[in-house]
């Protein structure tokens, strides 16, 4: 079913800037016809290992829907968010700065892959949270696009919102756009001169960390073997190389030092 978008008041906010300055890419149009999103085939889609909520954003006037109900107790709000800024005025000050950098980082990759295939596009990274306990914690953000407009430009997107405090507290200051949907892109942007990230022991190959963000996601090798559609021995070769490579024996333990690496 489809619904008109309610219009609402535009209110800026940090990343208005940076949006407004592609006006190719993304939509303008605030009374255009909304689709809701396809949450459940989303949820499949997207790396969560703790915590998690989601909204709907409207990217046209930075308005908000359909938000997961977990939204509210993990931020201690009375009531969910009409507009971007309040979310924005959630993260940690400190991090606004790379928030506005990461943008204008996958923008800029997304425009150097080709707007045509910003649907099959995921972004990510890591940032400071404010939370219903009235201390900040370390939240990994993902946005996946999921409608553009009659001129071709973003019009919608499903953003997520990972509270990761309990893996890890510290943030790499990596941007990632990674494929969906069949496209195995995968392209890993260093924030400014950071010196805070820890760099991988050695180099993982591009189809072992197609994998490790696979097993992140809690596929089996035999579930990844069907979706890649390659051999399960091959798979497993794979795994056990990650493993050996990261000196890890258990996923949680992965997990933790992949998002401190930045690569997932």
């Amino acid at each position: 079913m489809k619904e008109k978008q309610i219009d609402h008041p535009i209110k800026k906010h940090p990343l208005s800037d940076v949006w407004s300055s592609h006006p190719e890419a993304l939509s303008n149009n605030y009374q255009a016809i909304v689709t809701p999103p396809p949450i459940e085939k989303i949820i499949g889609e997207m790396f969560a290992v703790g915590q998690f909520y989601y909204y709907v954003l409207n990217v046209a006037n930075s308005t908000l829907s359909n938000h997961h109900p977990d939204l509210l107790p993990m931020h201690g709000l009375k009531k969910f968010p009409k507009h971007l800024k309040e979310i924005i005025e959630l993260i940690h000050p400190d991090d606004i700065e790379f928030v506005m950098e990461a943008e204008r980082m996958t923008i800029e990759k997304i425009q150097e892959i080709g707007w045509e295939h910003q649907l099959n596009l995921k972004c990510s990274y890591c940032f400071r949270m404010k939370t219903g306990k009235g201390n900040y914690e370390m939240f990994h953000h993902q946005a996946i696009h999921t409608l553009k407009d009659e001129n071709g430009r973003l019009h919608q997107s499903v953003n997520i919102h990972t509270n990761i405090h309990h893996i890890t507290q510290k943030n790499p200051y990596t941007v990632l756009v990674v494929g969906i949907g069949g496209r195995n892109d995968f392209h890993q942007m260093q924030y400014g001169n950071n010196k805070n990230i820890e760099l991988p022991p050695v180099e993982l190959t591009k189809r072992e960390i197609e994998i490790l963000s696979l097993l992140a996601l809690g596929n089996s090798a035999k579930q990844i073997s069907t979706f890649l559609e390659i051999s399960y021995h091959t798979i497993t070769t794979h795994r056990r190389n990650i493993f050996e490579k990261t000196n890890c024996t258990k996923i949680s333990e992965l997990i933790k030092k992949a998002l401190e690496w930045g690569l997932i």
